[in-house]
C-alpha cells in the first residue's frame, strides 16, 4: 500500500537541447541558443545540454504575450 507522500507524480514533459527547444519555439537553433545563453528563456543547463519543462516554457511565453 502506498502512503500519500509516495504517490507518483506525473512525469515532467522536458525538452532537451537547443535544437528541440528551437523546434518548440518555431525558430532556428542559433536564435534559440542565443535566447538560452542570455537567459531570455527560463531553462537550465544539465550535463552540458539545455533543458526546459514544456509547461514552464509555454507559461513564460503566455505571460509575455499578456
Amino acid at each position: 500500500m502506498m502512503k500519500d507522500d509516495q504517490k507518483q507524480q506525473p512525469a515532467m514533459a522536458l525538452i532537451w537541447g537547443a535544437e528541440a527547444i528551437a523546434l518548440e519555439l518555431g525558430t532556428n537553433r542559433r536564435r534559440a541558443f542565443h535566447l538560452l545563453e542570455t537567459g531570455e528563456i527560463p531553462a537550465k543547463k544539465v550535463g552540458g545540454r539545455w533543458v526546459v519543462e514544456r509547461s514552464v516554457l509555454a507559461a513564460f511565453f503566455q505571460g509575455e504575450a499578456a
